[in-house]
């Protein structure tokens, strides 16, 4: 009796917290129709911890992977811990994070089709994301809607599709959040689009780390790095990069650094 007497007390208490955590999330969900892309997506919203007690508007980031960005629970690779990270240096930032279409993620965060990988379907995604989904952000929350408190960010293949959203849609986003960026899915087709992009204003974040597991990371992204420095006189301070020593592929590298990125971002 004592032993089922503690259990229940016990089970009591998980329940309890686990009902306190839930009231605390730092973040909603909601589904919306993306036509485009002839599905559904599951969209994170966090918002900034004054939002509720003030009438203002707030600039915005787009980031990639929503599964991955706010919660253990939902990703299989471990969480950037984008809600305790804003929270913890009071963020006036709304972040909309989408949700990867799992087996179609490669189609949908890659520009142009790969001989091996397929893909190639980041102008649904993208449409999606113009005309679908930030006008319904724009609508429902409170927002400053003009380029310069726009911002894309991801990582690996989101760090690839957040540069190319930069280059078809300057008009739309003003920052980019470019974190490992994959671009040898598209090295030549990207080149190519690179040289026929006049003008590119776009404040933008580089960064990867020197082992990553692919020898190309490094030199593709200053590749690219070098290509934006032609574009514009680098005394205006428009882009910054960054090489981690060590720095693997994966969560922990963004993790680590996603808050400098924001602050030098915004």
């Amino acid at each position: 009796m004592k032993f089922l007497l503690i259990f229940f007390c016990f089970l009591s208490f998980l329940l309890t917290y686990a009902q306190q955590a839930e009231t605390n999330q730092r973040y909603s969900t909601f589904t919306i129709d993306a036509p485009q892309l002839k599905t559904k997506k599951k969209i994170w919203v966090y918002l900034p911890k004054d939002y509720e007690n003030s009438n203002k508007k707030y600039p915005v980031i787009y980031m990639h992977d929503g599964q991955n960005l706010f919660d253990a629970k939902t990703s299989y690779v471990g969480e950037w811990n984008i809600d305790e990270t804003l929270d913890s240096i009071n963020a006036k930032v709304i972040v909309i994070g989408i949700e990867h279409g799992g087996e179609k993620r490669i189609e949908e965060l890659t520009p142009f089709p790969h001989a091996k990988y397929g893909g190639g379907k980041a102008d649904d995604y993208l449409d999606f994301l113009v005309n679908t989904l930030k006008p319904h952000i724009d609508k429902t929350y409170r927002t400053k809607t003009k380029a310069k408190n726009t911002a894309i960010f991801g990582s690996s293949l989101g760090g690839l599709i957040s540069f190319y959203a930069a280059l078809k849609y300057p008009e739309v986003f003003g920052k980019v959040g470019c974190f490992s960026p994959a671009f040898w899915f598209n090295r030549n087709e990207l080149n190519e689009l690179m040289q026929k992009t006049t003008t590119f204003k776009t404040k933008i974040y580089f960064l990867c780390g020197d082992n990553e597991g692919d020898a190309d990371v490094v030199p593709d992204m200053e590749n690219v790095v070098k290509w934006v420095n032609s574009k514009r006189c680098e005394c205006k301070k428009l882009n910054k990069s960054i090489i981690i020593k060590g720095g693997q592929h994966n969560e922990k590298l963004w993790r680590e650094n996603f808050k400098n990125a924001y602050l030098w971002l915004f």
